[in-house]
């Protein structure tokens, strides 16, 4: 889930609300407020998200979250492990049978 958070969150700010939206259009990622919001807090202290209250008109302020660039360098850490896990899989899925090295 980790790296759903960085991912959503590439090149782009979104206050909480719209990132649940987001994640929750799509059916691998789709999670709860229960689960988003502790996670956000999780990753803000750890100071790979950053969080900004924005004044919106009328509206009441919004929360607004973005990477930091320690956000940004984990999430490539974490594209390049789950890169290689699909290929591992990858390579599962194509040779069954008795494994032999």
């Amino acid at each position: 889930l980790e790296m759903v958070i960085l991912a959503a969150l590439k090149g782009r700010s979104l206050y909480g609300l719209a990132l649940l939206n987001l994640l929750q259009k799509l059916e691998t990622t789709a999670i709860t407020e229960g689960t988003l919001y502790p996670l956000l807090d999780r990753l803000k202290k750890e100071g790979v998200v950053n969080a900004q209250w924005v004044q919106e008109g009328a509206t009441r302020p919004r929360k607004y979250y973005s990477l930091t660039p320690e956000g940004e360098a984990k999430l490539n850490v974490l594209t390049d492990r789950w890169r290689k896990s699909v290929s591992d899989m990858e390579f599962l899925l194509a040779n069954p049978g008795p494994v032999t090295f």
